[in-house]
């Protein structure tokens, strides 16, 4: 991507598939904070397009795509998003630099779906000092659902920690003699899994016989793979972004290792992991899951999966159809556009806060059966379930029963 910045001006009114709930909003004064006007809602993102973490990019791209659609719908409540998407390289000081700019120079209403966790950490006191919104945030770590200590912070997606444990106790029941290997990005991301795989395996946290680090600034991780191979360990958990879990899983194949796999969720994208790491190397990986796969066939017939599968055709043809950070972009900007509608006329950051703090059971598209976005004030944790999958063949395989977060 050449430039730094994109933008889109337009709105939209409804999209089919969002809950009519909410729909009508109050009559009268109409109250704004910045960013918002009679026309305009002005929302700042930023997103690694380029750098180490640019397979996200997608994200960006999808984001773009659905706020241009829904403007050419006419709007949300009859305004139309502003939509500032800046690319951050996925290096901390320059998304401090891009977001106080996004803050103090565009004034945007508020941060939507910000990625990565270092990235987010390094805006998160600045975010809530300043009192504007970082909402629905591209990161799992279980630190942004703390509204007593940071109100103006929501995450989005389930924890890290959370997923952790749940890998961690499925590891104990199912691999005999389990020695465990660990892969960890040297960073906020990395140790929030590391921390919740130690306090899932409890007292076995001994079975873990090797733990290796590395950085987003390496070209690879082979020499990782190859320590944890040599550990003698039979179980392998990849705690590492896209570019990096394709090179470890191809790398464990090259050198014939063959342990059971457990593949963090922010690397699950059949399009930029599994195939470039070779579907011969990756089979029996296994995972948890929110959303569904588009690479899964038991969605074909899918209501939520034929409507996106039309979406991406008409309004995002140049995209992957099987690539998960499209199914991520489509249902975490459906929750935005939800949150903004039932803010009516009354576009202040605060009541934004209040209704992003007001879903109970909400069914967004895309999300697996049995899993809902719920909060509240003291809940900022909008996704609490998960359910396991399986890579088989070319693609994801969903097993055992919908199990709910420990925050939950």
């Amino acid at each position: 991507m050449k430039t730094n910045r994109r933008t889109f001006l337009g709105g939209v009114s409804t999209v089919a598939v969002l809950s009519a709930s909410g729909a009508s909003f109050a009559q009268g004064a109409k109250k704004y904070s910045d960013g918002a006007t009679d026309t305009e809602i002005k929302i700042g993102h930023t997103n690694p397009y380029s750098g180490p973490a640019s397979a996200y990019g997608v994200i960006g791209k999808t984001l773009q795509a659905y706020w241009k659609y829904v403007n050419e719908q006419g709007g949300i409540n009859g305004r139309k998003i502003d939509f500032i998407t800046l690319d951050d390289g996925y290096s901390p000081p320059k998304t401090v630099e891009l977001v106080r700019q996004l803050v103090e120079q565009d004034k945007v209403l508020c941060l939507f779906n910000t990625l990565g966790t270092p990235t987010n950490t390094a805006i998160h006191k600045y975010m809530n000092a300043k009192k504007v919104p970082q909402l629905y945030v591209a990161t799992g770590a279980s630190k942004w659902g703390k509204p007593k200590e940071f109100p103006w912070t929501m995450g989005f997606q389930p924890d890290y920690h959370t997923e952790a444990v749940i890998y961690a106790k499925h590891m104990l029941a199912n691999v005999k003699d389990a020695k465990i290997g660990v892969l960890m990005q040297n960073d906020d991301y990395g140790k929030d899994y590391w921390e919740g795989l130690r306090d899932g395996l409890g007292k076995e946290v001994g079975r873990v016989v090797k733990h290796v680090t590395y950085e987003v600034t390496d070209p690879t991780v082979d020499s990782q793979v190859i320590q944890l191979k040599d550990s003698g360990a039979n179980v392998f958990f990849n705690i590492s972004t896209p570019k990096f879990a394709a090179q470890a899983m191809r790398k464990a194949g090259d050198i014939g290792w063959k342990p059971a796999q457990y593949l963090n969720n922010v690397s699950v994208s059949v399009a930029t992991v599994m195939k470039p790491a070779g579907f011969d190397n990756v089979q029996g990986v296994i995972t948890a899951a929110y959303l569904m796969d588009p690479t899964d066939s038991q969605w074909d017939g899918n209501d939520d999966m034929k409507a996106w599968k039309a979406w991406m055709t008409k309004h995002n043809s140049g995209a992957s159809l099987s690539d998960g950070s499209n199914v991520f972009a489509y249902a975490v900007a459906h929750l935005m556009h939800e949150t903004l509608k039932r803010c009516g006329n009354e576009l202040t950051r605060e009541n934004l806060m209040k209704q992003a703090a007001s879903f109970k059971k909400f069914k967004l598209p895309m999300l697996l059966p049995g899993i809902t976005i719920s909060t509240s004030p003291t809940d900022f944790y909008p996704i609490q379930a998960v359910q396991l999958q399986r890579f088989k063949g070319e693609s994801w395989e969903l097993f055992g029963d919908v199990m709910h977060a420990e925050s939950s």
